[in-house]
């Protein structure tokens, strides 16, 4: 389970004195125990695999947000430090399909429901069930626009 493993990877960290990662990874054990609270699960529970990869790409998405404020308001140093946050994050994440094998399975859907101009949101949610968390919406529903203009 990836949770146990987040937990394993803090200890570990938490040894070697890894400050950093210690931090990103202290914040991100909080944040699935908020998601446990929310969902009303025992203490002693574990969160399933996919709902722990949501929580992880909901924080690496923050600090992605984070870095593109900081740069904008000319603070690097700060956005150097969301960028590797963000890196320590996304170790934990499946790894990501490239462009070109979302391109072919957004086809693949579109060609498979005979999909039109205004199946967006058919075609937008069968992919990215096809994707299963390998992908980031943001590139999926850029893809999807592209396939059905044509």
């Amino acid at each position: 389970m990836l949770q146990q493993d987040i937990a394993a990877k803090f200890l570990e960290a938490y040894k070697n004195k890894e400050e950093m990662r210690v931090s990103v990874l202290r914040l991100l054990k909080s944040a699935l125990a908020n998601k446990m609270i929310e969902k009303k699960m025992a203490k002693d529970a574990i969160l399933a695999d996919d709902e722990v990869i949501a929580v992880i790409k909901s924080e690496v998405k923050k600090r992605q947000d984070s870095v593109e404020s900081y740069k904008q308001g000319g603070r690097e140093d700060l956005a150097d430090k969301e960028a590797r946050e963000a890196e320590i994050l996304s170790e934990f994440l499946p790894e990501q399909m490239s462009e070109d094998q979302v391109r072919e399975i957004v086809k693949a859907v579109i060609a498979e429901l005979g999909a039109t101009a205004g199946d967006f949101g058919k075609v937008m949610g069968a992919a990215m069930a096809k994707t299963k968390g390998q992908s980031d919406g943001t590139v999926v529903s850029k893809l999807v626009k592209e396939e059905l203009s044509k």
